[in-house]
């Protein structure tokens, strides 16, 4: 599945076309063959001649598409706001890696031969350890916008994300539930099959031990599992003050509704993987008391969110979740970093955006650090009456 989203930055009119295309031809697309990644200017004042080629592999279909389809309807939101702004042209296409890490090696490398400025995604942690070398070995930038498992940046200086580490959220989690809920033996359950489940796991093990909780048990199971009963039942023997876990929405959503199906009425507390309406729209009652860090909440009063609120919802008649949110802020940074140079050259872009620092942005005061991870406050959730609210 391919989709294209041709951003057309024209003085006083703008266009936003969605269309089915085909890729561009191999080693460096039209764009960059042209030469005219490079304008006049800077910020605000930055005019480049050529269109921008951007890539985007996402999870459309498939196990994750619930992140995926969220992080699509961010990038055309972004998208269209900046076709509305002018001076530079953005050619956005949009794949989908079916939440196969293998297609997702085979979309960076069409996008990394079709000339690409910049490739966004992919949606999980999974499918970047395995595709993002291949850009970074052709010296192309990638933004992760989704990506929190820990060692993802290490792959090398061309990669970045606009993401909250696992490490960055949970430590915080953690230490709120303790002082809210006493805590002070707890069950943990992770899925161990998965790349950001297992980051998740290592960073909530490491949170409990500096609270001084103790782990009573650890439970394993596989991402693909939907029938939780017997783990939750070997669970529930341990009495535990609450059950931390790092799963996928896919698993998240029986497991919580299970472990309420057979008494478990300890606080539940989760993992990045459990930031999706999701969750609430599908386990229900089930859902109530759940609590979950995240890197962005709703109920922020940036002027930035606001306005982001505002556009989402007008244009989808929904409300957006957190992968909305970082996909629309990446594409925001991405403009940054193009402008900050007045350049969309591989080595520009990533230049500028090792050199992003302190910028507004829906996810607050926004910087990427010295090992290219993302820098902003972080907040903790907890469900209440079908929302995600801030735990306090």
């Amino acid at each position: 599945m391919r989709t294209k989203l041709h951003t057309v930055a024209a003085a006083g009119a703008a266009a936003l076309l969605l269309a089915s295309c085909g890729s561009g031809e191999s080693g460096g697309g039209e764009s960059a063959a042209s030469g005219a990644l490079t304008g006049e200017g800077s910020g605000e004042s930055c005019t480049i001649e050529g269109e921008v080629p951007l890539g985007a592999v996402l999870s459309l279909t498939g196990a994750a598409a619930s992140y995926g389809e969220s992080q699509q309807r961010g990038l055309e939101l972004a998208a269209a706001e900046l076709a509305e702004q002018g001076g530079v042209t953005y050619d956005l296409t949009i794949e989908d890696d079916q939440t196969d890490p293998r297609q997702a090696i085979t979309l960076f490398d069409e996008f990394v031969n079709d000339g690409v400025s910049l490739i966004i995604g992919p949606t999980l942690s999974n499918a970047a350890v395995q595709a993002d070398p291949i850009a970074q070995d052709a010296g192309v930038p990638v933004l992760g916008i989704s990506n929190t498992a820990a060692g993802v940046t290490e792959i090398g200086d061309y990669i970045f994300r606009d993401s909250l580490t696992e490490q960055a959220v949970i430590p915080q989690t953690i230490a709120q539930a303790t002082e809210q809920f006493g805590l002070e033996n707890v069950v943990v359950m992770y899925s161990n099959d998965d790349a950001f489940t297992e980051s998740g796991y290592e960073a909530f093990a490491a949170a409990l031990e500096e609270e001084g909780v103790e782990i009573s048990e650890t439970i394993t199971f596989s991402k693909s599992d939907t029938d939780f009963r017997a783990l939750l039942t070997q669970a529930q023997e341990s009495d535990p003050d609450a059950l931390v876990v790092s799963a996928l929405i896919e698993a998240a959503v029986p497991l919580v509704t299970q472990a309420r199906e057979l008494g478990i009425d300890v606080p539940i507390i989760g993992g990045n993987g459990f930031n999706n309406p999701t969750l609430m729209a599908d386990a229900g009652e089930a859902a109530e008391g759940v609590v979950v860090g995240a890197a962005w909440n709703s109920s922020s009063d940036n002027p930035e969110n606001q306005a982001f609120l505002e556009a989402y919802e007008a244009e989808y008649g929904a409300q957006p979740d957190q992968f909305a949110a970082q996909a629309y802020t990446g594409l925001k940074l991405v403009d940054q970093a193009v402008r900050a140079n007045c350049s969309a050259e591989r080595d520009s872009i990533q230049e500028a955006l090792g050199q992003i620092e302190d910028v507004p942005t829906v996810l607050g005061e926004f910087s990427i650090d010295e090992n290219r991870d993302a820098d902003h406050p972080a907040v903790v959730q907890v469900v209440e009456n079908g929302e995600f609210t801030v735990l306090e």
